[in-house]
């Protein structure tokens, strides 16, 4: 589908895709509960700093189905269904879901050690910002020149672009998180977006990884062997230098370097001779 004459409007319709009805369901459910279940209920299944020293591993995919309100889900399920349903109908329901999840743990664990080594901070990480950010980069790479309509003070239409709207974000997220202490887990946008980023950008298959070690290889080999073959051709140039003084002034009127050298140079050449025959 050609997108560049298309604007996308941020308003009510359009189509929703199958995965992002399954995780708008799965997160409204989940916030229902959370509210039945309370305080404890977020501390078992919010992402906690600390979640490996009492192995809660499980936190690091939980925590993004849980929400700090009802404004938090909203906003959230608002984004997924907006910019979603475009990434999931380019990519299809498998490879979005590993996508979204993928963000969303990379985005958890980067807010937890910005928590534990940045700005150390006990607060419990909740929300599926992380992963939401992380699509947001998806619908910018698939189509970065699309423009998109804002209704600013639903009133003034604003338009921008897909790619700056995403940079955008990401400068918003980074001033927030070293300059304001609002409690939001800015890093963990940040997170969602680098984790996106280089999930789209490398190719994670164990083959591929294969080939880049026997590249590397190659390449270090080839590396090798030419400067094998300069520091032999250096060789050579010296000795031909001390043979023509031997045939002026004679091979007693060497230094004890140059003689050495001959001697290592005779050495060398015969190993190579032995190691072609």
């Amino acid at each position: 589908m050609n997108y560049s004459a298309e604007r996308y409007r941020v308003g009510l319709g359009g189509s929703i895709t199958p995965m992002v009805k399954y995780l708008i369901i799965a997160n409204i459910a989940v916030f229902v509960v959370q509210q039945i279940g309370g305080m404890s209920f977020t501390e078992i299944f919010g992402l906690q700093t600390n979640f490996l020293r009492h192995f809660m591993i499980w936190q690091v995919f939980s925590y993004m189905f849980l929400h700090g309100g009802l404004l938090h889900l909203f906003f959230n399920m608002l984004i997924l269904w907006l910019f979603g349903t475009e990434v999931e109908g380019a990519w299809g329901s498998k490879a979005f879901l590993k996508y979204y999840i993928i963000c969303g743990i990379g985005a958890g664990v980067i807010q937890a050690l910005f928590n534990i080594w940045v700005f150390p901070s006990s607060n419990i990480i909740i929300g599926a910002s992380g992963a939401i950010y992380g699509i947001l980069l998806a619908f910018a790479l698939i189509d970065p020149e699309r423009e998109i309509t804002f209704l600013f003070l639903l009133v003034l239409p604003i338009h921008v672009k897909a790619k700056y709207l995403v940079t955008a974000l990401a400068g918003l997220a980074l001033f927030a998180g070293f300059f304001t202490n609002d409690g939001v887990a800015h890093f963990a946008h940040l997170g969602g977006m680098l984790v996106g980023f280089l999930y789209l950008k490398i190719d994670w298959r164990v083959s591929a990884a294969g080939t880049w070690i026997r590249r590397q290889k190659a390449s270090r080999e080839v590396v090798k062997q030419a400067k094998k073959r300069q520091q032999s051709i250096r060789l050579r140039e010296s000795v031909d230098h001390i043979l023509d003084k031997i045939n002026e002034v004679g091979y007693e009127n060497l230094t004890q370097d140059e003689k050495a050298l001959l001697k290592q140079a005779s050495q060398q050449l015969s190993e190579e001779e032995e190691s072609q025959s």
